[in-house]
């Protein structure tokens, strides 16, 4: 069976299991907690998984509830201490997560792209007038992470930039190395000019004055936050994993069931609702292991080590 099978199958499950249950609990939970990483200001995270919050609710038949905090680190606590029960995390995130306590979460599925594929890139970007053209440019200017935790917006570019020759070590080569907050800060701290350059997230597809077809660009674009004609990308990172859809591993396996085919279903039952959800256009989720991130966790434990 292949993996769009796969999910179709899932889907199947969900809807039959959605049927049979109506609003029974399902067994031994009393509520189900989802986290939304941060990347973008709370109430619009919140807005664009209400759809998702009514659904898993007519599903669980309990109150599902979401939580969006400040930055990466507090879904990943969240998950850790058992105060969550599902997320969409960044695959450093999941690393983060699998260093701490393996047992902690299982990844189910990963957003699939419109290609297929389900790789995206750590793009960096500069003002269209800032004559800054790509890394070479960017000699004495002030350079952006966003969080911590993020794959793109800092472990890959603090990873792949230092192997082009750029030190990432602010005064070093860049004046300044700074953390935004999440990618929507970077976006608009360079939109704004409040920093020179900075790195953010897309999948690569589609036209850039989009903010291609899903990622934070198409996001802030979306929320007129950004024009995109007045920024320009500078570098791009090699292809990364999406990071998956993790469940505690903690819950029901009949739970687990229903949630998984939810999400695998959520484009053909809502596509307003799967575009909020994805940041965007894509194809949809498909089944994903932990086999996937064994690059990213290793990648995650030598910069822990640095």
């Amino acid at each position: 069976m292949n993996v769009f099978s796969k999910v179709a199958a899932l889907a199947a499950v969900s809807m039959i299991a959605l049927n049979a249950t109506g609003a029974y609990a399902a067994d031994n939970i009393t509520e189900f907690r989802i986290g939304i990483l941060g990347g973008e200001n709370a109430s619009d995270r919140l807005r664009a998984f209400t759809c998702l919050e009514e659904k898993a609710a007519d599903l669980l038949g309990v109150p599902v509830k979401l939580f969006a905090p400040a930055d990466y680190n507090g879904v990943i606590e969240g998950l850790l201490g058992g105060n969550l029960d599902m997320a969409w995390l960044g695959a450093s995130g999941y690393a983060k997560i699998y260093l701490t306590d393996p047992e902690a979460v299982d990844p189910v599925l990963v957003k699939v792209n419109n290609d297929g594929g389900y790789g995206y890139y750590s793009i960096g970007f500069a003002r269209v007038d800032s004559e800054i053209n790509s890394l070479d440019d960017m000699k004495g200017k002030v350079f952006g992470f966003g969080d911590p935790n993020s794959t793109s917006g800092y472990l890959i570019p603090s990873i792949e930039i230092p192997k082009l020759g750029y030190s990432m070590k602010p005064g070093e080569y860049f004046a300044d190395v700074k953390f935004t907050g999440g990618h929507e800060q970077t976006i608009v701290a360079v939109f704004n000019g409040d920093i020179d350059g900075g790195v953010t997230w897309a999948d690569g597809l589609g036209e850039w004055e989009d903010g291609y077809n899903s990622g934070a660009l198409r996001k802030a674009t979306d929320a007129g936050l950004v024009d995109m004609t007045e920024i320009k990308e500078i570098w791009r990172s090699p292809v990364i994993p999406e990071g998956p859809v993790v469940l505690s591993k903690k819950l029901p396996e009949d739970v687990k069931l229903k949630m998984t085919g939810l999400m695998a279903s959520l484009v053909s039952m809502d596509p307003e609702c799967a575009y909020g959800v994805m940041s965007g256009e894509a194809k949809g989720f498909m089944p994903i292991t932990h086999k996937a991130y064994e690059s990213i966790v290793a990648a995650r434990k030598a910069k822990s080590k640095g």
